[in-house]
């Protein structure tokens, strides 16, 4: 099976490749409104497919006034 490989604190999680990054965030139990997910050093949004070999980084979004 083909997979993609998500990091998020020091969890890693290996999913499916051609899921979307908010089902595999989903998967991972994280609400997808609070991470931004990282793929070679650019964000990529919720929609993008996981391509096999693919390795994400997710990080918290902060914000604040």
């Amino acid at each position: 099976m083909e997979t993609a490989r998500i990091t998020y604190r020091k969890r890693v999680l290996e999913v499916a490749a051609g899921m979307t990054v908010y089902s595999a965030i989903e998967k991972m139990g994280i609400d997808p409104s609070t991470v931004i997910a990282v793929r070679a050093k650019r964000v990529v949004n919720e929609q993008t497919i996981l391509e096999a070999g693919d390795e994400l980084k997710l990080v918290n979004v902060i914000s604040g006034g």
